[in-house]
Order: structure tokens, then C-alpha cells, then sequence
């Protein structure tokens, strides 16, 4: 990982989103240690009102492994503030069932060594057609 003062933002959350999943998809390393590589012991992430501890985010990734999706995202806009990261991004998932958009508003805190200390996000899944 790269601190986020080393990098343009929007540089850093593309990074930061494709490190992780690869990680975690392209390997069948322990996934605890995955998300240990990517977020502190204390990690809080509240994606739609719902919030994720440690724990909580390690058993998100099993089923996200198991259907080994596949996809990309699209940065529209990041800045950063000290150890704070906003962001607008648009994610692609495509998956054996369906593929999703996913537009994205984030507001993330990280540790001086670039790993998730915090997250706070806002997401809208697009269907067809409904893209604007």
C-alpha cells in the first residue's frame, strides 16, 4: 500500500479498489489477511446505513469470492484533505447472474501507511437504461 499523500487521489482510490479485489479474487489466501493488508484492526465501513466491522467485512468477502465477479471502476472526481479521501466513482460489476452499475459517493479516512481506517458510502445501482 501507498500512503494517500504519495499519489493523486483519484489514482489512489482506482488503486486501493483494484489491489483489494485482486487480492481477494485472484488468490485463496486467508481473507482475514487480505483485509488486514487493506484496512486497520478498527475499520468501520457504512456503505447504505449499514455498517461493517472487522469481522463483518471479512465474512462480505466469502460470498464476493465465491462468485469471483469480475469488473472495473471509473473515478469521476477525489480529493483529499490530510488523511481524508472524497470520491465519485461508477462501478462496473459483472457476475455469472447479472452485471450491475453502481455509482458510488465516498468518504473514506485512511492510516498514514494507506490502509482504510473509515468509510462512509453512498451507492446507487443503476438498471438498464436508467443511467442519468
Amino acid at each position: 500500500m501507498r500512503p494517500l499523500s504519495d499519489t493523486d487521489p483519484k489514482q489512489f482510490i482506482a488503486d486501493f479498489y483494484a489491489g483489494f479485489n485482486e487480492e481477494l479474487l485472484r488468490s485463496d489466501e486467508d481473507p482475514a489477511l487480505v483485509v488486514d493488508r487493506y484496512h486497520t484492526p478498527d475499520i468501520v465501513q457504512v456503505a447504505d446505513g449499514h455498517r461493517m466491522d472487522r469481522a463483518k467485512l471479512i465474512a462480505h468477502t466469502r460470498p464476493v469470492r465465491k462468485n469471483r465477479f469480475g469488473g472495473r471502476m471509473e473515478v469521476h472526481d477525489a480529493m483529499v484533505d490530510g488523511d481524508r479521501l472524497a470520491a465519485r466513482y461508477t462501478l462496473f460489476v459483472e457476475n455469472h447472474k447479472r452485471n450491475l452499475t453502481i455509482e458510488v459517493c465516498f468518504f473514506g479516512q485512511f492510516a498514514p501507511d494507506g490502509r482504510m481506517r473509515q468509510a462512509h458510502l453512498l451507492t446507487r445501482t443503476l438498471t438498464a437504461g436508467s443511467e442519468s
